[in-house]
């Protein structure tokens, strides 16, 4: 029987503390939420009928700071799943060296099938519903799957009305006219691209001219290929559920964007091969792939297919642990989840900066400071994996991350006196 996404998320955190030689308490504390919320969202359909929907909220350690992490509206999503994104996010902020610890949130709902006002009502319900346990120094929840800008915004009018004043830096990503921040709207994609290119110097030579592969054509896999074409590089398939379109010759990726803004497929768009296969994007011939939708993609079941060198993880645990000492094995070089898909988090960071101060820098200086962050992250990482490759030659970039994410944990739990 598979591991679900949490045996995963634990399998790999339990690697960590032992790969680093921390105490075994330290994984006990990180293997468990500090606390979580369900909570229950009453909404009038629009034809009528009363729905109730169930949410969560998960606050995972708080060890370096505030609870940080997206909202995910999906109807298959758990709270097992919430635990382990949650526990990833502590993970991912640990190692971005940000004042935060890590947190989730998710509503079981299928935001397709709403009508705009159905999802205010859901996104102002929820924002009701955890308001007791957050905040702009407590908790600050951001998009994830299925929710964006417009839906932060209901959120924190909502959360605001409560207050009776206006408490912009409770949540981020929000519209620029309501104290967010042109990048966030690009900056996991935009990040992820950086890594791209970042790794791409230490493996291939560089990345102008490299062939890309992006799954998933969402708010990061757009962007991913949007910023990788902008560096030079040719992206040949893109794919999103709509089945995978590719073309070696490579791909308008502004015109991809526009064609599914229009007609949300990307198989609409006028030239290339239409495969039906969304995970078709996974097996191209690329130099570089990014596997930016959901995660369980690559398992053991379809790793052989892989011919990419590079994978850059947008998506949150894409690839199985299992799935990724195969890669290792074929010399595949993986840049992790918590590492390439960090952008996003960065940036929520300098927009909340900008929030509690009421001081806002404008979109270039802010591109700018984000891509100084993400580079000199990418490095830490690499020449930690280096280091570590001389004592142990199956050791992955992710060990290193993990190594570098847990210890400074380990550090700011040991000063609390919780360990």
């Amino acid at each position: 029987m598979a591991k679900t996404f949490l045996e995963n998320v634990l399998e790999t955190l339990r690697r960590g503390v032992e790969l680093g030689g921390f105490p075994e308490e330290v994984y006990k504390i990180l293997s468990k939420p500090e606390r979580i919320l369900i909570v229950k969202i009453l909404v009038r359909m629009d034809d009528g009928r009363l729905e109730v929907f169930e949410g969560y909220r998960v606050q995972h350690n708080s060890a370096l700071g505030p609870y940080k992490g997206g909202i995910r509206f999906h109807p298959e999503v758990t709270l097992d799943d919430d635990i382990a994104l949650a526990t990833l996010m502590t993970l991912k902020n640990s190692l971005a060296g940000i004042p935060y610890g890590g947190g989730k949130g998710a509503v079981r709902v299928d935001y397709k099938k709403l009508s705009e006002k159905e999802l205010e009502q859901v996104s102002r319900g929820y924002a009701r519903a955890i308001a007791p346990l957050i905040g702009d120094h407590i908790d600050i929840p951001a998009p994830d799957v299925g929710t964006n800008p417009q839906v932060m915004a209901w959120m924190v009018d909502e959360y605001s009305k409560l207050k009776g004043f206006n408490v912009p830096g409770v949540f981020t990503a929000k519209p620029p006219v309501l104290w967010g921040n042109p990048v966030r709207r690009y900056a996991t994609g935009f990040g992820c691209a950086v890594m791209s290119r970042e790794a791409a110097e230490k493996y291939l030579g560089g990345v102008e001219g490299k062939r890309v592969s992006i799954q998933g054509f969402g708010n990061t896999g757009r962007w991913h290929a949007y910023w990788l074409s902008k560096m030079g590089a040719k992206v040949v398939a893109i794919s999103d559920t709509s089945g995978t379109l590719y073309d070696p010759e490579g791909i308008d990726v502004e015109l991809a964007m526009k064609v599914k803004n229009e007609t949300r497929k990307v198989i609409n768009y006028p030239k290339g091969e239409k495969i039906p296969d969304p995970k078709a994007a996974l097996y191209v011939e690329a130099d570089i792939l990014g596997p930016d939708a959901m995660e369980n993609q690559i398992t053991t079941e379809n790793v052989g297919k892989v011919k990419a060198k590079i994978i850059v993880e947008g998506a949150n645990g894409p690839t199985t642990p299992e799935a990724e000492i195969k890669l290792y094995e074929m010399g595949v070089v993986i840049v992790p989840d918590f590492l390439a898909n960090a952008g996003g988090v960065i940036m929520s960071y300098l927009e909340w900066v900008e929030n509690l101060q009421w001081y806002f820098w404008d979109e270039d200086e802010t591109r700018a400071r984000l891509e100084r962050i993400m580079k000199n992250n990418f490095l830490k990482v690499y020449n930690k994996f280096e280091e570590i490759k001389g004592e142990k030659k199956e050791a992955t970039m992710r060990d290193a991350a993990l190594i570098i994410s847990i210890e400074r944990l380990y550090e700011a739990m040991r000063y609390r006196g919780w360990l």
